[in-house]
């Protein structure tokens, strides 16, 4: 069945239960009388006679004055109620006034009696949830619809509440034909006609702007609403049942949040004053130490670690002093490292060596005027240990607790003394060399024996509930078997043995057991272990795995293995035949025994590469000289010295476990650690390089014109950046002021045509042409071209013949700033990716790719810093910029860091000048490389700065930009905040140039006041203008007052003598000899040292002239001949004429 859909001209219908009203049967007796006659009808066939009015019992008590002062009482009622246009028109602007209750009970519409049926179909209209507020299609529509008005819950709430109170009003006289149908005659049981039940009428409560089939799509859509209803008013609502703030997680998925740095833990980190790149970092390294040891300490441990080659800095001399003074500052102060490398150069000299730079070069760089940007990679790297000291110390507490709280309770569960006392042993010795450990690699040492001898323990599992198998090795079983006796009694443990091969204590003399291996084995005998020899075996097995699992042990191991093991690769036979002397690994097909030592470059990587492509082998080992001394040195230590048969067998099972712990345990564990130290040295080399890259693209200065000074201001030059195209898109030319921002855009399709053909020709000349007036127009420094393939060097030659025709043809209209006019190619790659980029979309919206790339190439030209920031926020587009061959080894995080690193250091010394940045967005890319700031409080400050319009001083930053001191300390020497001066302020206000308004400029003014000695004029661009009577006129002296000759409202050319810019206003002068007066004109431009101007000659010239042009009239009579081909010349010149 279709579902009635309600209009706006439609009512409402619902059932008035009078058992739900209750309040009814104490209503006054008159108006129970009338609705007792008004409920009941007749049946004639057809036609209802009216429903009168008067009411029809008998009894009535009522007098007459009763009955007027009712009337009069319902009539000033009436006269109360607005119309209902009026009610609608205030619904639509948001006002719900309360509606006085007016008694319109006296019509009553007729309805058939199946209309019974169509109300119980139609109840989802008009029940709701049962409140009387309305249905829930009503609710919907207001939560769908009304927001676009602003409206909120708490706004429904009230309105709902407003419209509970007010009338249902029932069908009124307005409806002419409600009388005009009869519903048929319903009959109860007995056949007593049935009084048909008041209705009533709900003023639409239709929300504005959604229509009936709004209404209606919605409910086919979601259904009954009523729950879902509820649950939004529930999410908001508090626990005090008051309805709270939207929040922005509520809106917006979690992924926008943090890539716009929206999160709660985003606005923490704004609000907290410690720089933000610290906060990021010590979220994951919690709190550095702030006490004197814990620093020296540290300071000691970066030291070693930079001595020892750690990093990929070599030949660099550092004072051990020097950083603890970093650490200090960087921990305890809160200073960030741009400006403890700015700031604080004294107090770290040596961290602030490039090591790529000799010393020779320092000092030349004292003697250059010209300042160089410095990358301090020393501090850097120094920063990173920093980071990986407090990462070590963090894991280091926190196995710590976990050893302690799993040895109590190993303890608790073990009963036996022997096997307590050594497990309290073993785990003095692993707390001992925990607390001694200085590398991740020995924590891992550590770790896996305390794991060995004090295995997890199984998780509570819950009666009835499977058990998860459990992998048990073989040492586990072979201890619970009880052979870690048997073990014991083999010689020195394992520790002891690591320690005398670290040189860390003495070894002492072994005693031997009397009876033999097999005769000791055979008490320990059992079901998993029969035989003696099986026994032997397992206990062998216990040995060789404490052994390897020592850490005394390893790091001897380690340090011998690191520094002699060679590698050695050669292809497989896919490889021969894939690797040919031009492929990728080539260099790498067939290594023989090369050291370790000697990788100091990614050369590992493509090894690695190869290796996992399938098309080489990789070997590790040991040469066989330095394997036998490893050998016969752990040998020689294990076994002892007895010489009598036990002591024989005895060494036999040494020399056995000493070999199984060497080679199937340890040489292997330390093939897979050479590996990954081979990985990382080599990744951390390339990552070097993957900087140097970016840093050569940074560092280089925006371009300078030849004549203007380094240090001046306004020496940005004017861009014309070109993009070839093959003509879909057409070869485009943007123009760029000295800011950055686009002038204009031109599109040239048949520029680069090289077709002979006559259409094509002339097209290419229209082209030329444009691209002539553009560049008139415009005056550009220089001309920049995107260099993509080999049709870029004949479209610079074609720009090259507009620049030389532009000079012969029009050498006047070319300004003095185009006479070195240079076009230079620029590398299209970052601008590709600025054209992809979502920012580009926002900063230059509606503009075609090639455009946004066009921009992108200027921008690079005259503030390349800029240019690059702007491609490092959140969807970190710069990561796509190739910097180098092999950066795909690289992870983006870890590319990431170095950029940062790379733009944190230009910026510093670069800095940002935060008043032009307001006026051009683009340039607020490096904003978040200050020192101290970030992205999340660039953002914040950014938005601030650009509601104030203009910041004058660095307090500022702090009063009005809310920046904390901490980070105000780190940032502010790296913010320009240059006012602006007084003749900037002066142009900028009255809106006029040094080209428009200046000394010597003929202006017009517009007298608005005329005093005796002078008079009061408005120049055309606002400022006021004086003018004296000595500057009105060379005979001043016979003007007496100049009412006389000036009247308010009269114009007159002048010319400005002089311009108080404090005052805003100009002393003009409108005598002749001021304004022939060519003194002052001069004085506009910056004239040529070699400008001279010849009047004497010029005058004579001119003279001459004229006089040769009036005696040419004299030699012909003049003659009134009307013909287009017909000239007055002379009969030389006619034959000339028709020679041609």
């Amino acid at each position: 069945m279709v579902r009635n859909v309600v209009s706006d001209e439609e009512e409402d219908v619902e059932l008035d239960e009078e058992e739900n009203e209750p309040a009814d049967a104490v209503e006054d007796d008159e108006e129970e009388d009338d609705e007792e006659g008004q409920d009941e009808y007749e049946k004639d066939d057809f036609i209802v006679d009216d429903v009168e009015e008067e009411p029809e019992e008998e009894g009535r008590a009522d007098s007459d004055e009763e009955r007027q002062r009712k009337k009069k009482r319902k009539k000033k009622r009436e006269a109360e109620v607005l119309d209902e246009d009026d009610y609608e028109l205030l619904r639509d602007n948001n006002v719900y006034p309360q509606r006085p209750k007016v008694d319109t009970k006296k019509f009553k519409r007729l309805k058939k009696a199946r209309r019974d049926a169509d109300d119980d179909r139609d109840g989802v209209f008009a029940e709701g949830d049962g409140s009387g507020k309305g249905g829930p299609e009503e609710k919907l529509s207001r939560t769908l619809f009304d927001d676009d008005e602003g409206q909120r819950f708490e706004d429904i709430a009230e309105e709902e509440e407003q419209m509970e109170e007010e009338e249902e009003v029932e069908v009124g006289e307005d409806d002419d034909m409600a009388d005009f149908i009869v519903e048929e005659e319903e009959l109860d049981e007995h056949g007593v006609p049935v009084r048909h039940k008041k209705v009533k009428k709900k003023k639409s409560r239709q929300s504005s702007g959604a229509s009936s089939s709004a209404l209606q799509e919605a409910h086919d859509i979601f259904g009954d609403v009523d729950e879902l209803i509820k649950l939004r008013k529930q999410q908001g609502l508090d626990s005090n049942n008051e309805w709270r703030e939207r929040r922005l997680e509520d809106e917006f998925e979690p992924s926008v949040l943090s890539e716009k740095y929206m999160t709660e833990k985003d606005e923490q980190v704004r609000l907290s004053d410690i720089p933000e790149r610290m906060q990021i970092s010590e979220e994951s390294t919690s709190s550095p130490p702030t006490d004197e040891v814990l620093i020296d300490d540290e300071s000691t441990w970066i030291y070693n670690q930079l001595a020892s080659g750690a990093t990929s800095l070599q030949g660099v001399t550092i004072n051990k002093d020097d950083i603890v003074q970093f650490l200090e500052l960087h921990h305890v102060q809160k200073l960030d490292v741009p400006f403890i490398a700015t700031y604080r150069k004294e107090d770290c000299s040596s961290l602030l060596k490039d090591p790529g730079q000799l010393e020779n070069d320092y000092d030349n760089q004292d003697n250059d005027q010209t300042p160089k940007l410095k990358w301090h990679k020393v501090v850097w790297a120094i920063q990173d240990l920093d980071r990986k000291w407090l990462l070590l110390q963090k894991r280091k507490s926190a196995l710590h607790l976990y050893y302690e709280k799993r040895f109590d309770e190993e303890s608790r569960r073990i009963y036996d003394e022997t096997r307590l006392n050594l497990n309290h042993h073993l785990f003095k010795s692993i707390i001992k060399a925990l607390e001694a450990a200085e590398s991740e690699r020995e924590v891992d040492d550590v770790d896996a024996k305390f794991n060995l001898h004090f295995p997890p323990g199984e998780l509570g599992v819950d009666e009835g509930q499977y058990k998860r198998p459990k992998r048990r090795s073989q040492y586990s079983i072979c201890n619970k078997a009880g052979l870690w006796e048997v073990a014991s009694k083999f010689g020195p443990s394992a520790e002891q043995l690591g320690l005398t091969l670290s040189l860390l204590a003495m070894s002492s003399a072994l005693e031997d057991a009397k009876e033999t291996p097999e005769e000791m084995a055979s008490n320990f005998t059992c079901a998993m272990f029969e035989t003696p020899q099986a026994v032997l075996k397992g206990a062998r097995h216990m040995a060789a795995v404490e052994i390897s699992c020592e850490p005394y042990v390893r790091k001897h191991i380690r340090g011998v293995y690191m520094e002699h093991a060679v590698i050695s690769t050669a292809p497989t036979p896919d490889g021969n035949t894939t690797i040919d002397s031009f492929h990728q690994f080539y260099g790498v097909k067939w290594l023989r025994e090369k050291p370790m030592s000697e990788f100091k470059d990614a050369q590992w990587l493509l090894i690695q590469k190869a290796e996992e492509e399938k098309l080489l082998q990789v070997t590790f080992k040991l040469p066989e000289k330095r394997m036998e001394l490893l050998v016969n040195e752990c040998k020689e230590l294990y076994c002892s010295d007895g010489v009598s048969k036990s002591a024989q067998l005895w060494n036999e099972q040494r020399q056995l476990i000493v070999q199984d712990a060497l080679f199937g345990f340890l040489l292997p564990s330390m093939e897979k650690e050479a590996r990954s130290l081979l990985t990382s040295k080599s990744k951390r080399w390339l990552l070097w390089e993957y900087g140097q890259g970016l840093w050569n693209k940074v560092s280089v200065g925006p371009y300078q014109r030849k004549e203007s000074d380094p240090s001046d201001d306004d020496a940005a030059p004017r861009v014309m950046a070109c993009c070839w195209g093959p003509g879909k898109p057409a070869t485009t030319f943007v123009m760029l002021d000295s800011s950055g921002e686009v002038l204009d855009v031109l599109s040239t399709g048949s520029l680069t045509l090289r077709s002979q053909n006559v259409d094509d020709v002339q097209r290419k000349k229209n082209d030329q042409q444009r691209v002539l007036r553009f560049m008139m127009d415009h005056q550009p420094h220089v001309v920049i071209l995107g260099a993509v393939n080999l049709s870029c060097t004949r479209l610079k030659e074609d720009m090259y013949e507009i620049i030389f025709k532009m000079v012969e043809d029009n050498p006047r209209d070319v300004g003095h700033d185009m006479d070195e006019l240079s076009i230079v190619y620029g590398d299209e790659s970052l601008p590709r990716l600025y054209e992809n980029s979502r920012i580009s979309s926002d900063q230059l919206p509606s503009q075609p790719g090639i455009v946004k790339r066009a921009v992108a190439l200027g921008r690079y030209l005259q503030n390349p810093l800029a240019m690059v920031a702007t491609l490092c926020g959140p969807e970190r587009e710069i990561l796509s910029w190739k910097l180098n061959p092999l950066e795909s080894f690289l992870t983006p995080d870890e590319k990431y860091t170095m950029v940062e690193q790379v733009l944190v250091d230009v910026t510093s010394q670069v800095g940002l000048d935060i008043n032009l940045a307001i006026s051009h967005e683009w340039l607020f890319g490096p904003l978040q490389f200050i020192s101290g700031l970030g992205p999340r409080k660039a953002a914040s400050l950014q938005r601030s700065l650009v509601r104030a319009g203009a910041i004058f001083t660095r307090k500022d930053f702090v009063t009005t930009h809310s920046l904390g001191k901490k980070v105000f300390v780190n940032a502010v020497g790296f913010l320009r905040v240059r006012r602006s001066g007084r003749e900037e302020e002066f142009y900028m206000i009255s809106g006029e140039t040094l080209e428009t308004l200046s000394e010597g400029r003929i202006v017009q003014a517009t007298v608005r006041r005329v005093l005796p000695g002078k008079a009061i004029c408005v120049l055309e661009s606002g400022l006021t203008g004086i003018l004296t009577r000595e500057d009105y006129d060379d005979d001043y002296r016979d003007i007496h007052e100049l009412s006389e000759r000036i009247h308010e409202g009269d114009v007159f050319t002048c010319r400005i003598k002089a311009i108080d810019m404090n005052r805003y206003q100009a002393n003009v002068a409108c005598k002749e000899s001021e304004l022939r007066n060519n003194r002052l004109s001069q004085q506009v431009q910056d004239l040529d040292p070699y400008y001279h101007e010849d009047t004497v000659n010029l005058h004579s010239d001119q003279e001459k002239a004229r006089k040769e042009k009036e005696l040419a009239k004299k030699h012909f009579k003049p003659r009134m001949i009307v013909h287009p081909r017909f000239q007055n010349i002379t009969a030389d010149e006619a034959v000339e004429v028709h020679t041609f």
